[in-house]
Parts: structure tokens; C-alpha cells; sequence
């Protein structure tokens, strides 16, 4: 870090808090580990390799509609933008809409894994050098207030969230993430977001849990990433991956499923697993266009441009406050 020229905003979130975290979910009837805690550096190169599955049509179909559409998007988004990006991981999909903007104020990535961020900081800087960079590492999830050197730095505000991540909110918590970003991008913001569209749930449960059992692996390195982070002591084989779709919630559902009946130290505190009894690690909500139209109306964010891959799978769309 000591060697980036570049303004770097550190609220990496501390490993009490974590642990904190961790504990609350794993107390709970229907036990439960948020999904940011998959995305560790492992975790998230092994997303990476998710994401060309091709199983995994999410990330194929959004970066064909960002390709073929990037010109489009950008007049929507404006000169002198100020593009934040909430989870901005590697940066792979916004590098397909920078090109087209035109004077850029800067970008501001945020993310939770400061090792990711500085890596990408760097990358976007001989990709884009005539482009400001301001990473922030921090917790999206629990407050995107952004400091006021950034907040105060003029120019239209757009948030970029790809990637269908609106999903891994239950609807309420979409809600009111939706509202954060409408308070950050101010009025006259703008928001290009990514949703994925309900589909044959056959389709919906092969991209989550693919032949190669690389979903798996993914899935489980949260397990490893608890041994190593807040001294827990899961025993990997005794857990297995299951992905299953909801229609009653409209929702692909992860799971950790215990293979026998054991005890697992987290920490100081011990839990019991019944066989068969889950950690629910990720949902991955689906939306029609109509359900995600109303739900970005409860935040004062007014639909201006839908876009849709070929096979009409997936869906960008572009809002600006009310």
C-alpha cells in the first residue's frame, strides 16, 4: 500500500466484529452465514472460476449485454460521472463501461477484501491512467456513507452494481440497501444494476451447483476461511454443498449440510449440527422485470433503460432518483 499513489480510505472491518457476526448467525434456529464471507481472496478466485462455467450463464449474459450495449449505457450515465461500485471485487465488468464514458471524475470502488482492492488499484491504474481512483475497503453491507472527500467531489453520481449481487438480499434488505444507494447518488443520481431473471429451475440449480463441484468448493472455503479468521474448527468432510431453488420465495438457496451429527467449536462457543441440519450460506433471489421495477420504486429510483441478453436470461437496468 505504501507504494500507491493513490488516496486509499481504510474501514476494513475488524475480526471481532466478525466474530460477532458468525456466532449471531450461527445461533440461530435456521443457522446462517452471510455471503460476503465467501468471497475471501480464495473464495473469490475460485468465484472467478464460476464465472466460466458453462453452467454459470450469470456473468456471460451480463458482460454480453454490457459489450453490446456499453455505448448506449454511457449516454444514460453522462459526462463527469463519479461511478461508485459497491462490491467492486476485480473490477472485470466495470472495465467493459469505462472505455465509453467521457471524462470520468473518478472511480470509487468498494470493497470488503483489502487485498482484492489494492490489487485492482493497482491493475486499474495502468489500465486507465488518466483515471482517479479512490478504493475504499469497508463493509458495504453495513454502511455506505462514504467520506466526505468523496462524497463532495462534484459530478453526477452513478452507482454500478452488477453481477445480480441485489439478489443475496432477502426483499426488505434489498429495500433498504436500494435506499442507501438513492442517498448516495443524490437527486439526479444514477444506478445501473444487474438482476437475473426467473427461469426453468433446472437452469437456476445447475449454475449453482455444477458438475465439477467447483460451487462446492466455493462454497466450503467459508469453513476454511472461519478455521483460519475467528479460530473455528469445522471439519470440511464432514459438511457437503447443496443448492436447491424456492419457488415458493423465488430464490436459489445455498446450503452447508451436515453429513453426521457432531459438535463445532467457533471460537469459545460450541454448536451442535443434527445430521443433515444446514448452514444457509447464500440466497440468490430471481426477479421478474415487473417485481424488480417495483422494487427499486420503494427506493425513489425511476426506471429509464432495460437491456437483455440474446437469451433473455438476464437484465441491466438504469434508474435515476426520483
Amino acid at each position: 500500500m505504501e507504494n500507491m499513489k493513490v488516496e486509499f480510505y481504510d474501514y476494513e472491518p475488524r475480526t471481532s466484529s466478525v466474530l460477532k457476526e458468525v456466532l449471531a448467525g450461527l445461533s440461530q434456529r435456521q443457522k446462517s452465514l452471510s455471503p460476503k464471507f465467501l468471497y475471501d481472496k480464495k473464495g473469490s478466485e475460485i468465484f472467478e472460476e464460476i464465472c466460466h462455467l458453462e453452467e454459470y450463464y450469470p456473468t456471460r449474459a451480463e458482460e454480453e449485454i454490457l459489450r453490446t450495449h456499453g455505448q448506449e449505457i454511457s449516454t444514460f450515465i453522462g459526462d463527469n460521472a463519479v461511478i461508485v461500485e459497491p462490491g467492486s471485487g476485480s473490477g472485470e465488468k466495470v472495465r467493459l463501461i469505462l472505455p465509453h464514458l467521457s471524462e470520468t471524475r473518478a472511480y470509487i470502488p468498494i470493497e470488503i477484501s483489502k487485498e482484492i482492492l489494492l490489487r485492482m488499484t493497482e491493475e486499474f491504474q495502468e489500465l486507465f491512467p488518466t483515471l482517479k481512483v479512490l478504493p475504499v475497503c469497508m463493509d458495504f453491507t453495513e454502511d455506505l456513507d462514504l467520506p466526505l472527500t468523496l462524497s463532495n467531489i462534484p459530478g453526477k453520481k452513478v452507482v454500478f452494481f452488477p453481477g445480480s449481487t441485489i439478489g443475496n438480499f432477502a426483499t426488505h434488505e434489498a429495500v433498504e440497501l436500494l435506499r442507501s444507494f438513492s442517498r448516495l447518488i443524490g437527486s439526479g443520481g444514477g444506478l445501473l444494476i444487474g438482476a437475473d431473471l426467473k427461469k426453468d429451475y433446472h437452469v437456476l440449480e445447475r449454475a449453482y451447483d455444477d458438475s465439477q463441484g467447483v460451487t462446492a468448493s466455493f462454497n466450503l472455503n467459508l469453513l476454511q476461511r472461519l478455521n483460519r479468521e475467528v479460530d473455528a474448527e469445522f471439519d470440511l468432510n464432514n459438511f457437503q454443498h447443496k443448492a436447491v431453488y424456492n419457488p415458493e420465495l423465488g430464490r436459489i438457496e445455498m446450503h452447508l449440510v451436515s453429513r453426521l451429527h457432531q459438535m463445532v467449536r467457533v471460537n469459545q462457543t460450541v454448536f451442535r449440527f443434527r445430521e443433515g441440519e444446514t448452514i444457509h450460506t447464500e440466497s440468490s433471489y430471481k426477479y421478474s422485470t415487473g417485481e424488480f421495477i417495483d422494487l427499486c420504486g420503494k427506493a425513489k429510483l425511476s426506471l429509464k433503460k432495460i437491456w437483455k441478453d440474446e437469451k433473455g436470461q438476464f437484465c441491466v437496468y438504469y434508474f435515476e432518483k426520483e
